[in-house]
């Protein structure tokens, strides 16, 4: 599982979950901006991205065989697709909102 902190100030997220749980994070440039990487426990597993959300969220990648049939299960399950399935440089994700009101991403890596 892999954690993401969606936030319009990534400065500030950066710096009080640095302090408050002494997380290490790491720059990467990503093709749809600003990127960092968290450490959390034993090695990389999630990141604080920056952008144009109007409340901070914390979305859960969940690792899947194939996202599109994982988006279009959640559909039939009541789920709203908030990101149909798309091809990124590594994998594809997509997010959907439970009928509970959570939102998951799904991911499929690249093999």
């Amino acid at each position: 599982m892999h954690l993401e902190l969606h936030t319009a100030n990534q400065a500030a997220a950066s710096a009080f979950y640095a302090r408050l749980l002494r997380w290490r994070s790491e720059q990467i440039e990503a093709c749809s901006g600003s990127y960092l990487a968290l450490e959390l426990g034993r090695g990389l597993g999630g990141g604080i991205v920056e952008c144009g959300t109007r409340r901070p969220l914390w979305l859960p990648y969940v690792e899947v065989d194939q996202v599109d049939e994982s988006s279009e299960r959640a559909r039939r399950l009541g789920a709203v697709v908030l990101l149909e399935p798309r091809e990124g440089p590594v994998g594809w994700r997509s997010v959907v909102s439970t009928p509970e009101g959570g939102e998951i991403a799904f991911w499929q890596p690249k093999r």
